[in-house]
């Protein structure tokens, strides 16, 4: 079996681009949630807060032709990409397009201003604002196909728009890529733009937070007094690479993907299950052939509603037991769906490689519905962890689990 190291890391968060601005935020326990008054005008939506990435732009980065197919979401995706390619030292080398280096990519949706003309058509009978790019901009895989399209990858495309595991399952179908001989070469991740629809989706299940007036105090993701979850943006690309492959050319090694579990609940929507959670952590631990107890430290899922932060803490505490510590960084970057599994996959490596791990924002009475573990709160914790076990579970009941390990 082939061995999947990670050789580049890149993205863009609601609290910087780079791993030294964002350990800073973590450690003064600053989170990115702020009142978003844009949205005073949707009285339909009781949320009025959110996590955006602020004052983002490339349009004067890239090319206006290149821009045309992409709306905000694949701009985030490109741009983590961008700075993953060059941390890996691949960024102009003709191994991306050489047909063994692919893509495997999410996002929960396009973006969603491009169906406005679509919607016009259909309320009107007429569109002003339809073009042959909307289409492009609002599709499920659009985030990948941009990606492609710009660096020229003519390696395999592997869309994996699958709600808040989009990024984890792209880094996971990504390295079994690598592992089966399929390609050298992956680029994996995933992408959200913030839009009051992703908002909108979660307040018709009365899911979101309502703190409008203490942006500071939510959310609070495993805690007796969360009032529910906070939507976020942002991307986050790994670049997977063969090992022997990163050694030929002299790749630096940050970690190694080691396991990689994804199943589905199979049961309801929207109520996540423990017992298939629960299996999921199973798959990825017996993928990486490791015992629970080599497990070190865990990325949780944590949203900061009800029945998922019970349901994901049971399954976890009856995989790992009480011995490893356990966060979640949704606690400062809000909700990020398809790019969270990304994201949280980046910058618990770079934890890891820190040998420091963020405590859990807001944290302050643990749910005694949730699982007995040993959750981080307060401070930031100094750990020697040789595994990390990030974990993502979404809607339609598909959960997603990834090891890592440490590069030594």
């Amino acid at each position: 079996m082939r061995r999947v190291v990670v050789t580049g890391m890149g993205g863009v968060t609601a609290l910087g681009e780079d791993w030294p601005t964002i350990r800073a935020a973590l450690a003064a326990g600053r989170t990115a949630i702020r009142m978003m008054p844009e949205w005073e005008c949707f009285t339909g939506v009781n949320t009025r807060l959110g996590a955006p990435v602020p004052g983002f732009s490339v349009e004067d980065r890239y090319p206006r032709k290149k821009l045309r197919s992409m709306g905000l979401v694949s701009k985030l995706a490109v741009y983590a990409t961008e700075r993953a390619l060059a941390d890996a030292g691949l960024l102009d080398d003709p191994v991306v397009r050489n047909g063994r280096t692919g893509v495997a990519y999410g996002s929960s949706f396009g973006s969603p201003d491009a169906v406005l003309g679509f919607y016009e058509l259909k309320m009107t009978g007429a569109s002003k604002n339809l073009n042959a790019t909307n289409y492009i901009r609002m599709m499920g895989h659009t985030a990948p196909v941009n990606i492609a399209l710009f660096f020229g990858v003519t390696g395999r495309v592997i869309p994996t728009s699958s709600a808040c595991t989009s990024g984890s399952q792209g880094i996971g179908y990504a390295s079994e890529a690598i592992r089966w001989n399929r390609a050298d070469v992956m680029i994996a991740g995933g992408a959200e733009e913030l839009d009051i629809t992703d908002s909108a989706v979660f307040d018709t299940l009365y899911a979101t937070s309502q703190r409008n007036d203490r942006p500071g105090t939510t959310p609070r993701p495993f805690d007796r007094d969360r009032d529910g979850l906070v939507i976020g943006e942002g991307a986050g690309t790994l670049v997977l690479e063969e090992l022997e492959h990163a050694r030929r050319r002299g790749a630096r090694i940050h970690a190694e993907v080691v396991g990689f579990g994804t199943n589905s609940d199979g049961s309801h929507v929207t109520q996540p299950q423990a017992a298939t959670m629960e299996r999921a952590l199973h798959l990825a631990l017996d993928d990486a052939t490791l015992a629970p107890e080599a497990i070190g430290f865990v990325s949780g899922h944590g949203t900061a509603t009800e029945w998922g932060d019970i349901a994901e803490t049971k399954a976890t505490q009856a995989v790992l037991g009480r011995h490893a510590p356990i966060h979640s960084l949704k606690s400062y970057f809000g909700h990020s769906l398809g790019a969270c599994g990304a994201i949280e996959a980046w910058l618990g490596i770079e934890m890891m490689k820190d040998q420091w791990f963020a405590p859990t924002a807001n944290l302050d009475v643990v749910d005694d519905r949730c699982g007995d573990l040993d959750y981080v709160m307060g401070e930031g914790r100094h750990l020697d962890v040789r595994y990390l076990m990030s974990n993502n579970f979404a809607f339609g009941g598909i959960n997603t689990s990834l090891v890592f390990r440490k590069w030594e």
